[in-house]
């Protein structure tokens, strides 16, 4: 659900939306390109999933979240939404820095970095 933007108030780095996360849902690995995202936990318990790579075999490391709390996704950090209680829904507000929803899909969670140029 769009609130801020450049269609709406004439924006033009910045994007603010409310998002509803239907139960017992996951999103496909990805990352969102160029784009910084901030998360603002309004209800529910999503989960971030991000693999850690640092020290030995990579592990995936799970970010369990309650109302209130905020999650900083970097630029082209592979990572997974997922909300996984079955009867309620998660409400998050997202902000972003490009004005399009950039969504790259990935076949897991492995860092590849930005493209080269």
């Amino acid at each position: 659900l769009e609130a801020i933007s450049g269609s709406s108030v004439g924006s033009r780095d910045l994007w603010m939306g409310q998002t509803h996360v239907a139960p017992s849902t996951a999103s496909a690995n990805h990352h969102h390109g160029i784009s910084e995202t901030g998360i603002y936990v309004v209800s529910g318990h999503p989960e971030f999933v991000f693999l850690d790579e640092t020290g030995g075999e990579p592990a995936e490391r799970r970010l369990r979240t309650s109302p209130g709390d905020y999650i900083y996704v970097p630029p082209w950090v592979p990572h997974r939404e997922e909300n996984p209680d079955p009867g309620e829904e998660a409400v998050v507000v997202i902000a972003r820095t490009t004005q399009e929803a950039i969504v790259v899909n990935l076949a897991d969670l492995t860092w590849t970095g930005p493209p080269s140029v």
